[in-house]
């Protein structure tokens, strides 16, 4: 099948954009222009355009055309199950001082029941009882990051560390605080997947709508499966970097 017109356009920009022909700030041709270029419409030109802009490469200014997105410096996030700074506290803190920037985050936990994608990944059944978290990251408080997190309440309930964000072991990470009640965390498994955000995911970190997100699937097992989060990653903050031992 024939690719439609407006989406032949749209790639042909993009890859300027990717490639450095069209830097941040510059002006994008026109809808005149981009029309009488590649033979089509007004109407078809313009297409094109709006989704660059939902995709958050380019941006409209009333009055005075369409230019190349600023987009932010790309940063590294490390993703690492042990670092030994980060024992006793968030692997996400502890990132962010590395890169000389305050960590800090948004949370709210309520009890629920486990889905049948959740109830997998923790070996429990579907409906079992789980304390669900969802987290806003914040570096120098500004959203980069969110996640949501998924425990049996099988292994928490009435402990020090059901609630991950109060009590004694608050903010100190997921290792640290199962370790608190006899779970020892030996493996940390990570399935990386990439999507279009969701309205509320874009709301959450000022993203625009169409833009493409990283999501880090990752499950902390000891004897059993103890902890299971999606981490979501805007593309055009973070690249992912892996420290892998090697025995």
């Amino acid at each position: 099948m024939t690719e439609p017109a407006y989406l032949r356009i749209a790639d042909n920009l993009r890859r300027q954009i990717v490639d450095g022909h069209l830097a941040p700030g510059d002006r994008v041709p026109s809808r005149h222009q981009l029309a009488r270029e590649h033979g089509v419409s007004d109407r078809v030109a313009v297409e094109a355009v709006r989704l660059l802009v939902s995709e958050g490469y380019v941006e409209s200014r009333s009055g005075s055309g369409t230019y190349v997105r600023q987009r932010p410096r790309v940063k590294r996030l490390t993703r690492s199950w042990y670092r030994a700074r980060g024992r006793g506290t968030s692997p996400f803190r502890a990132d962010m001082e590395a890169q000389g920037r305050a960590g800090t985050w948004r949370s709210t936990s309520e009890t629920g029941t486990a889905s049948p994608t959740v109830a997998e990944r923790l070996g429990i059944a579907e409906g079992d009882a789980v304390l669900e978290t969802r987290y806003t990251f914040l570096a120098d408080d500004q959203p980069v990051m969110l996640s949501a997190s998924w425990e049996p309440l099988e292994i928490t309930r009435g402990t020090p560390v059901m609630l991950p964000e109060e009590g004694p072991h608050a903010g100190a990470g997921v290792v640290a605080r199962m370790r608190a009640i006899g779970q020892v965390i030996t493996l940390a498994t990570e399935v990386v997947t990439a999507r279009a955000i969701l309205a509320d995911e874009a709301e959450r970190l000022d993203e625009p709508v169409g833009s493409i997100v990283m999501v880090i699937q990752r499950t902390y097992t000891g004897d059993r499966a103890v902890e299971t989060a999606d981490i979501v990653v805007p593309v055009d903050r973070y690249e992912l970097a892996y420290t892998i031992p090697v025995e």
